[in-house]
């Protein structure tokens, strides 16, 4: 009897420590421990997030400076062109619908899935996938304005796409400037306005929204708080809206905040003494954080308009804008690289080091650089992209 019992006891014995194969005592031991970061790691990785990076190549490898950017920097977002500037060359990123196609899923590969990928893709004058290169021909926004509200509809559509065809997942459109003063040279003359009448900037927005969101494409409203009224061009240097700016131009972003499902929104480098003081709108706390923020109720993620343009680059040095915008309350930091002047290979690293040692020395708030990422992160949580 006694033998018996033993055998028992070792039957029992050998099932207990074999569960589906495995050990019952490897199964309890607990998982590995996350190595803490060290809160300058994580200060680098928010800061890596609030970058949106432009970068050269049509194709990309581990050898390629923006695989390093996004891998070791955390850059997470990117900008996509068509035209170089410093070169004056074409086929920067886009070249054709599956060389795009290839370029996002590389792009994503490295990034594990987390990239915001971006491009201005308006339609008509302002069209990175091009005709000549294989895409749908597009309309602009006034052309298609012009056509009636089905032509809006129907061209928002197809951009939208087109881009989720090549897996761009945020478009910098629409353009919600009102067309105060046709003669603008970078709105008005180019057609990127729906109407001179606000109400109907933002009832032709709101299809847009509605209709990229379907497709999986955030939108972005620009140029807040208004560029249809000027008279020059932010991207050859400083514009000052404060004589010409009309508070009309703000009802088409009041309306659309309040319906809700905006989920980004550009800031434009245009000083507006109505507004924000002396400074571009895109480095003003006035405009930001009081009117957008403040006044406006608007909660989603703010872009600065390319950093790169003559209205920053001529009258601040890069630090200085960087830090500027971030006190201003932007959550988005566009570096495009894409300027007229030379392309600079280290732009991330510089960037990334300098918000830090900004941080570090008290000029910049590290609580700041988190709610900016934050921001960011919790948009690209709502949409999957994480």
């Amino acid at each position: 009897m006694k033998k018996q019992i033993n055998i028992i006891l070792a039957l029992f014995m050998t099932i207990g420590t074999t569960a589906c194969g495995q050990n019952v005592t490897d199964q309890a031991k607990p998982a590995s421990p996350k190595v803490a970061l060290t809160e300058r790691d994580q200060l680098q990785q928010d800061i890596g997030e609030m970058l949106l990076i432009g970068f050269r190549g049509t194709t990309i490898n581990e050898n390629s400076h923006i695989v390093r950017d996004i891998t070791e920097y955390h850059v997470g977002n990117v900008i996509l062109f068509e035209y170089d500037a410093p070169t004056g060359t074409r086929h920067r990123n886009i070249s054709s619908p599956n060389q795009v196609k290839e370029l996002c899923n590389d792009l994503q590969k490295y990034a594990k899935g987390h990239l915001l990928i971006g491009v201005d893709q308006e339609g008509g004058n302002v069209t990175r996938l091009r005709t000549q290169d294989g895409f749908p021909k597009t309309l602009s926004a006034q052309a298609s304005a012009q056509a009636g509200e089905k032509s809006v509809v129907e061209n928002a559509l197809v951009i939208a796409q087109e881009l989720s065809a090549a897996g761009i997942n945020l478009n910098f459109a629409p353009c919600v400037d009102v067309n105060t003063n046709p003669n603008c040279p970078i709105i008005g003359k180019l057609g990127r306005s729906f109407s001179s009448d606000p109400t109907l900037v933002a009832r032709y927005a709101r299809h847009w929204i509605d209709v990229q969101s379907k497709q999986g494409i955030i939108s972005c409203l620009k140029h807040f708080p208004g560029h249809g009224s000027a008279t020059g061009d932010t991207h050859a240097g400083l514009v000052d809206v404060t004589k010409t700016w009309q508070e009309s131009e703000l009802k088409p972003y009041r309306e659309l905040i309040e319906g809700g499902g905006v989920e980004m929104i550009m800031v434009a480098h245009v000083i507006n003494q109505q507004l924000g003081g002396d400074l571009p709108a895109s480095l003003s706390p006035l405009v930001v954080r009081e009117k957008l923020r403040n006044e406006l109720g608007f909660n989603g993620v703010v872009v600065t308009d390319d950093l790169a343009m003559g209205a920053i680059t001529k009258h601040y040095g890069l630090e200085e804008a960087l830090k500027m915008a971030i006190l201003a309350g932007c959550d988005m930091l566009c570096l495009s690289n894409n300027g007229g002047g030379t392309y600079d290979p280290e732009l991330v690293p510089h960037a990334v080091e300098a918000i830090t040692q900004m941080v570090e020395n008290g000029e910049l708030k590290a609580k700041d650089i988190h709610a900016a990422a934050e921001r960011i992160r919790a948009l690209k949580k709502a949409h999957s992209i994480k």
